[in-house]
């Protein structure tokens, strides 16, 4: 396994009236952050928030290129980012246990936090394809160039980690600083990740390797 410290390239927040921040995602031009009852949408060349959405949003966030898909407790619902407005919803594999979400390859997949699993799930119907195993609990997911990340918070520690998609074995590991935390984890298609900073209230970028 190659394992390294996470180059954190910038800091976004705290924001006014945020205390908390939860699922990340990126529409190819903002970043999309969840802080447990909206959406708010960041320009991450000026850092501010720009917009927001009154949906409740406690944990991962993913966009299919159409739609925002939220996890809410029990459900995950598919968002029209244009109205704000919930098209539909559909199970979430853990019950309101989920804690990452991502969309690759017309699944979703979704991080099962204490479990310590990660799921392929089909979007219509929420059915699950099939299941990778991790060896720490799974705090945000996201692929880029068919390489699978996940974040990783346990105690004092929190990581980046890719890992193989069919058997979950870590291939490579993120170190973040102590007392720095994923809450959310989406990659923006080329040299960064964008994590979550939980009770932090920001946002960070973080440098993907190549």
């Amino acid at each position: 396994m190659k394992r390294s410290t996470a180059d954190i390239v910038q800091e976004y927040g705290p924001f006014p009236g945020i205390d908390h921040i939860h699922g990340v995602s990126f529409d190819g031009r903002h970043v999309w952050f969840a802080t447990g009852d909206s959406l708010q949408q960041l320009d991450p060349s000026s850092g501010k928030t720009v917009r927001a959405i009154d949906v409740f949003a406690h944990a991962g966030t993913a966009f299919d290129g159409r739609h925002l898909y939220q996890l809410a407790e029990t459900r995950i619902q598919k968002i029209d980012p244009a109205t704000g407005q919930v098209l539909a919803t559909i199970p979430s594999p853990g019950g309101g246990a989920d804690s990452g979400l991502a969309w690759a390859e017309g699944s979703l997949w979704v991080g099962q936090y204490r479990e310590r699993k990660i799921h392929q799930i089909d979007p219509d119907t929420g059915a699950i394809l099939r299941t990778i195993p991790c060896s720490r609990f799974v705090t945000g997911v996201t692929w880029v160039d068919g390489e699978l990340w996940h974040g990783s918070w346990e105690g004092d520690e929190s990581d980046l980690r890719r890992v193989d998609p069919e058997t979950g074995e870590v291939l490579e590991q993120l170190d973040l600083p102590a007392g720095t935390f994923v809450s959310g984890l989406e990659s923006d298609g080329g040299d960064r990740f964008f994590c979550g900073g939980g009770s932090s209230g920001k946002l960070r970028a973080v440098r993907r390797p190549r």
